[in-house]
């Protein structure tokens, strides 16, 4: 399974990794794993049943019989069970779901075998908070992508507005800061640069340049 080529890419929220991973999956014809998605689809499948996430058992089950699928030529388009959820996924309700979600080891665990399936030929692009340090360690690049918070809010507001969804920015602001000390300061798999990764800050760069960072530091490791 190692041959199959892996880039990884982490970071903090807004700061681009979904953006960014679902176009370098489509130049390089890629399979993409968008990990926050799964936490966010399962956290508001567990909020449609009722169930409190500290019934593990009971989350293990929903887990076991959902199917997740993910289209790079569709960004940000995510299928649960047949039913498309993209937008329900995306409201604060989901990214708080899956920020809480991921602060429980027992969580993390039984999603961390689904999401290594996802490696498969001819390669895969993979981003969310632990992906070069714990989901994927041997992956061939490791990209740690981050941005201003200001940046990262104005981002994340102009997303939600995007797809109908009301959103105030200094909410954002505070929501973005409670959900980075969070990530950074959970006990497992918090969210920082794995070793050998490349922190790539994006807030002064466009799309088109970030990606182009990322192939040539992809191809010369090839």
């Amino acid at each position: 399974m190692d041959e199959v080529p892996v880039i990884s890419i982490d970071g903090p929220s807004g700061s681009g990794k979904g953006t960014i991973a679902t176009r370098l999956a489509r130049v390089l014809g890629f399979n993409y794993l968008d990990s926050g998605a799964i936490y966010r689809t399962l956290g508001i499948a567990l909020h449609k049943e009722n169930i409190g996430f500290e019934n593990i058992t009971q989350i293990s089950e929903i887990y076991s019989k959902s199917v997740i699928l993910f289209d790079p030529d569709e960004p940000g388009k995510v299928i649960l069970n047949g039913e498309d959820v993209s937008v329900s996924i995306r409201s604060e309700l989901g990214s708080d779901s899956a920020s809480k979600l991921g602060q429980i080891p027992e969580i993390r665990k039984i999603l961390l075998k689904g999401q290594r399936e996802y490696r498969v030929k001819p390669g895969l692009v993979a981003d969310g908070r632990d992906m070069g340090t714990v989901v994927f360690p041997s992956a061939n690049l490791k990209i740690f992508l981050t941005a201003s918070i200001e940046e990262r809010a104005k981002r994340r507001h102009k997303q939600l507005i995007s797809k109908g969804i009301g959103a105030m920015l200094p909410d954002l602001l505070r929501d973005l800061g409670e959900r980075d000390k969070r990530d950074t300061e959970r006990s497992i798999s918090p969210l920082k640069p794995a070793n050998d990764a490349v922190i790539l800050d994006s807030t002064n760069l466009d799309i088109d340049e970030v990606v182009d960072k990322i192939l040539q530091r992809f191809q010369s490791c090839a």
